[in-house]
């Protein structure tokens, strides 16, 4: 077991982390950065990154990460490949194990463990993930143009997703799994009132077709019938919600009741002194790359400030 002290260390290696590792290396805070289960976080799997500023032509997404990290790394962040495994915020310093056998002593964390999209568990969405099947309207919506898809999701984020599609595609089918939506009333209204979306009631994804060039169509079941039906589209996007990457601080950060950390208004700081929450692991709102960054620059910022605060105390 091995041992090491540290003023700032990054847990999460997406936009956020990285962002706050630049911003923290340029300070001289000297930052350590373990990168978790999935290095560089969710745009790794994303083939082509077209609304982060700066990339006139587009990125490739792990690309992007790579790029990202080289930056981090010129400023003297020291990035190590590792995973969070226990976490003790009870007293200051704040302890953090890695991989089950390492224990690193941090004068402040920055969280920037991000969320995972939820899918539907069927083999077929992995298969044609990114060609075809996503989990983000926002991001991917663009490449769909003048297509057919579909948006799976009852929600106010599936109606919001479908809306938004709608403006870009010829035809949205919204699949519903009951008889009503989950989505508030307005966002209802909203589904209701655009010609093009097409709501498919007690229905369910049997299976997500499709062949070299990606997804050409969905198999669906009415599980009140058992009828199914194929329906041909381009594209097919997973609205049924996201799960932060946070369980491993519920016994002492504060969250909502999905597992999004709190912070406090305007700032990253949460409830533990000297751990701030940065990305996707707070934002179940807008959730995108750069907004992930512009947080990782918050915490950076916040993390720098309440070390100044610390060692004018013990002066």
């Amino acid at each position: 077991m091995t041992k090491e002290e540290v003023k700032v260390l990054i847990i999460g290696s997406g936009p956020a982390g990285y962002t706050a590792a630049i911003y923290a290396a340029r300070a001289g805070l000297k930052p350590v950065l373990y990168t978790g289960g999935q290095p560089g976080g969710q745009l790794t799997t994303t083939n082509d990154v077209e609304n982060f500023p700066g990339y006139p032509e587009g990125i490739n997404g792990p690309q992007m990460m790579m790029d990202l990290q080289k930056q981090a790394e010129r400023f003297g962040t020291k990035i190590n490949y590792g995973l969070v495994t226990a976490v003790d915020f009870s007293g200051y310093p704040h302890k953090v194990t890695i991989d089950e056998k390492d224990e690193v002593i941090a004068e402040s964390i920055i969280i920037a463990t991000g969320a995972t999209a939820k899918y539907l568990g069927l083999p077929s969405e992995e298969k044609f993930y990114n060609r075809g099947v996503s989990a983000c309207a926002v991001c991917d919506g663009y490449f769909y143009r003048g297509k057919e898809v579909a948006v799976v999701g009852a929600g106010d984020s599936a109606a919001e997703e479908a809306t938004y599609l709608s403006k870009l595609c010829t035809k949205v089918h919204l699949i519903v799994r009951r008889d009503e939506m989950r989505a508030s009333k307005i966002m209802q209204n909203r589904v209701v009132n655009t010609p093009n979306i097409e709501v498919h009631w007690n229905t369910e994804t049997e299976e997500i077709l499709g062949d070299d060039s990606g997804v050409t169509g969905v198999r669906l079941v009415n599980n009140k019938t058992g009828e199914k039906k194929v329906i041909t589209l381009q594209g097919f996007f997973l609205a049924i919600g996201h799960k932060p990457n946070t369980d491993i601080f519920k016994d002492y950060i504060e969250m909502d009741e999905t597992g999004y950390i709190k912070v406090q208004a305007g700032s990253t700081k949460t409830n533990i002194e000297g751990v701030f929450a940065v990305g996707d692991a707070a934002d179940k709102i807008y959730r995108q790359a750069i907004t992930a960054a512009g947080t990782g620059c918050m915490g950076a910022l916040d993390a720098e400030k309440f070390l100044v605060a610390k060692e004018l105390q013990t002066v």
